[in-house]
């Protein structure tokens, strides 16, 4: 078995300090997905001279294949810096997709050899990094490159890029959002009825109760997206236990899912459950038909989710509505972390294969990404800000989503963490049917330890899977 190790020390600093600045917001977790493989030597040659104009050296007459996943974000932002690139390279014929299912769509082209030259590896059907690692360029030489305004590329965008997007020794992995975790809710329908953000499982329990004598429930969810609430148990027993119960889990240890706070935190969820306070036929609703339930119909009072979710419900939010969020729940009034530690990193991740019909097109398509007209242009219209620094006016753009978002991170400081495995070994898709038995009324906290457990020992007995070990 192959380990290689994944450094979260430097990322956290880093993070803190971007914190304390901008805003954040992106990603859905990642999924299976399988795919040929090649040896690092594979690259194909460049189709043009490199110079500090042409860094990666493309082909200005060939064509760039990007493939985008259409969700929270859309795929105007990729379009947009396409059209950045086409104005500094006019002979280049552009093509910018948009994918739903990454994984089924682009696994036989991995197979042939003939993958995209980008691809935002994003979405419930992402693939798995350790099933196509050795095919994937680095992205060391992006970050030495000069943006479009003529600045170093690492000069320009907060830390924790490079730390979060390195598997073993290799930079593949390139996170364009900042991303951040929290509990969503109507701060209008909130002050309207008297009600606060509730801190712990108990004080959730409670809304839950005043929720159902106004004929509302206190949680939704569809079925693509049922394992937001993982995240949720997880950011309370990371919170709640610390360092101690993170790693084991993150690092696939046996009996990891029986530690005493993630079975309190399964507890209080079934609990709330149990009581009739989750709306039920989520398995069967699609997602966000399910945020629209909350966003628009307020048939629910909280949601868990990525801070993407202001731009992804836009259109279905009711006039008014003051999106906010508020810090993931704790199990009591001592947790290890505190309650405002924060599930926030840089998200939302770009790969480029090597085996790239034009050499060098994905990373010049991510140049153009990173250029600041880009980048403003994302944080404007997305409502979320990019790694690329100083791009986000202080009042977030009217968006009260952003402006909450800023005050979570402001006061999680250094304590920030990030669930690495799910995205890494591709287990979202089991993941799902368990989450979603579970909310549905299915399943026991003992069941769903089992599941859990289950999946993470196949991983982790897998001798054909790389391993990473997070520090």
């Amino acid at each position: 078995m192959t380990q290689s190790s994944f450094n979260r020390r430097g990322f956290l600093k880093g993070a803190a300090a971007a914190a304390a600045v901008v805003p954040l917001a992106s990603s859905l977790a990642s999924c299976a997905a399988g795919g040929g493989s090649s040896s690092d030597s594979s690259s194909a040659p460049s189709a043009g001279a490199k110079s500090a104009d042409n860094p990666f050296g493309i082909n200005e007459s060939g064509k760039l294949d990007a493939v985008i996943f259409n969700g929270g974000y859309g795929i105007s932002y990729a379009q947009f810096a396409a059209a950045q690139m086409k104005k500094k390279w006019p002979k280049l014929t552009v093509s910018v997709k948009p994918s739903n299912n990454i994984s089924q769509e682009l696994q036989p082209r991995f197979v042939a050899g003939n993958p995209p030259d980008v691809i935002d590896n994003s979405g419930a059907n992402s693939i798995g990094v350790s099933s196509i690692l050795s095919q994937l360029d680095t992205f060391d030489d992006l970050m030495s490159a000069k943006n479009y305004e003529g600045k170093t590329i690492s000069d320009t965008l907060y830390p924790g890029v490079k730390e979060m997007g390195t598997r073993g020794d290799k930079f593949a992995i390139f996170n364009y959002v900042m991303s951040g975790y929290a509990v969503w809710y109507s701060d209008s329908l909130f002050q309207a009825n008297g009600w606060t953000a509730p801190k712990t499982w108990d004080e959730a329990y409670q809304l839950g109760a005043k929720a159902k004598a106004k004929g509302k429930y206190l949680f939704c969810w569809g079925k693509e997206a049922a394992t937001y609430y993982r995240t949720l148990i997880l950011g309370t027993a990371y919170k709640q236990g610390g360092d101690e119960v993170r790693l084991a889990i993150e690092n696939l240890k046996p009996k990891a899912w029986s530690q005493p706070v993630i079975q309190q935190a399964l507890t209080a969820l079934k609990k709330i459950i149990d009581a009739g306070f989750v709306k039920p036929g989520g398995a069967g609703t699609q997602f966000t038909a399910a945020q629209a339930q909350w966003s628009n119909d307020q048939a629910a009072l909280l949601y868990p989710s990525g801070s993407w979710i202001e731009n992804e419900m836009k259109s279905q939010t009711k006039a008014g509505f003051k999106m906010t969020g508020a810090p993931e729940f704790v199990l009591d009034d001592s947790p290890v972390m505190g309650y405002e530690a924060m599930n926030a990193a840089p998200g939302e991740p770009f790969i480029c294969p090597k085996q790239g019909v034009n050499a060098g097109a994905g990373k010049e398509f991510m140049r153009a990404m990173l250029s600041e007209a880009a980048a403003k242009n994302f944080a404007e219209k997305i409502l979320s800000p990019t790694v690329v620094k100083d791009t986000v006016p202080a009042d977030g753009f009217g968006s009260t989503a952003l402006v909450s978002l800023t005050k979570m991170l402001n006061a999680a400081g250094e304590k920030v963490f990030n669930i690495q495995w799910v995205d890494y070994y591709g287990v979202n898709t089991e993941h799902l049917v368990v989450w979603n038995d579970f909310l549905a009324g299915k399943s026991s906290v003992a069941q769903m330890t089992d599941a859990m457990q289950k999946i993470s020992d196949k991983v982790a007995n897998d001798s054909s899977v790389e391993k990473i070990t997070i520090k």
